[in-house]
């Protein structure tokens, strides 16, 4: 992997000639001519539109115009990459609804997870320093917290119901500290490692998405809901589509739309966790085959097909 190093102060335009200069002394050193390249954002176009590649792969995960200070050109650049790519990998069905629309081979790929890693939560695990002081029951979300994040929800139900414990793992960003809600119920513990994860979740009851709905979280298809799943967890979200369609009718993940159907579910939640060897049988149907491994064979055979 190569990551650029840029002196700060330099505007976009400045970044993007550094980087097409930095990549094109890289490949010519290096002798590397033959190239794949596999995009997650359009917005590097602008140092490798150049570049002669014999296979081009856009992997789109989320709907990136529609996020909060989302670049001006995103959207221009986009319309070129789907024009040139051999092949457009979705993260999800809505997603892959919106963009079948301007591409003749795109491929839905949900979000997956790695079954093994998230299920250490099922066991007994020391419990991380800044959780351990909390009491319970413990409701937890991880993620950014920016504007898809649905503070007045987790800020009315924290009101309702203060006996309750709202555990935030996550960065903040593209709001501010004023736009969250605080309360002595509501713990923000930062952005937390990939592999501290389970941790977190081992002491939590019930497992959270509260996702605002607007046109930021229109397409999205969130990767927590199986790894929360797997770690045994049940899980209470908002209606997010890709959420409602894979997961509605599972009996593992519980919908609500407004504050107090919300608290409902998170009652019938802790509810469902109470018998947890019936809970986990239930999730292990769900989740059955799902597996990165799975996915990245399945995407490697559309890429395959591509380049023959």
């Amino acid at each position: 992997m190569l990551t650029p190093c840029l002196p700060s102060g330099f505007t976009q335009e400045e970044d993007e000639r550094a980087q097409r200069a930095l990549l094109d002394a890289y490949l010519a050193d290096t002798g590397t001519w033959d190239l794949g390249l596999w995009y997650y954002s359009p917005m590097t176009l602008a140092f490798t539109d150049h570049l002669d590649a014999r296979l081009i792969v856009y992997d789109c995960m989320d709907e990136l115009s529609a996020f909060k200070n989302a670049p001006p050109q995103l959207t221009e650049r986009e319309t070129r990459l789907m024009r040139h790519a051999d092949v457009v990998f979705t993260g999800g069905q809505s997603l892959y609804e919106s963009k079948r629309r301007f591409h003749h081979n795109v491929h839905a790929f949900p979000s997956s997870v790695d079954v093994a890693h998230f299920a250490k939560a099922r066991e007994p695990l020391s419990e991380p320093d800044d959780q351990t002081p909390i009491p319970r029951p413990r409701l937890g979300f991880y993620g950014v917290l920016d504007e898809r994040f649905d503070a007045a929800l987790i800020g009315a139900v924290a009101a309702a119901r203060p006996d309750w414990q709202f555990v935030m793992l996550g960065p903040v960003a593209k709001i501010g500290p004023a736009d969250l809600p605080h309360a002595p119920n509501i713990h923000y513990l930062g952005q937390k490692s990939y592999d501290d994860l389970p941790r977190y979740l081992a002491g939590w009851d019930v497992a959270l998405m509260p996702f605002a709905i607007n046109e930021a979280t229109r397409f999205i298809s969130p990767t927590k809901t199986p790894e929360y799943l797997a770690a045994g967890r049940p899980v209470v979200s908002t209606p997010i589509a890709d959420v409602v369609s894979r997961y509605g009718e599972s009996g593992v993940v519980r919908i609500a739309g407004d504050a107090v159907s919300f608290e409902r579910a998170i009652e019938s939640a802790l509810d469902d966790g109470r018998d947890r060897a019936a809970f986990i049988g239930r999730v292990e149907a769900v989740l059955a085959g799902t597996s990165w491994d799975n996915t990245c064979a399945a995407m490697l055979a559309e890429v395959k097909k591509c380049a023959s």
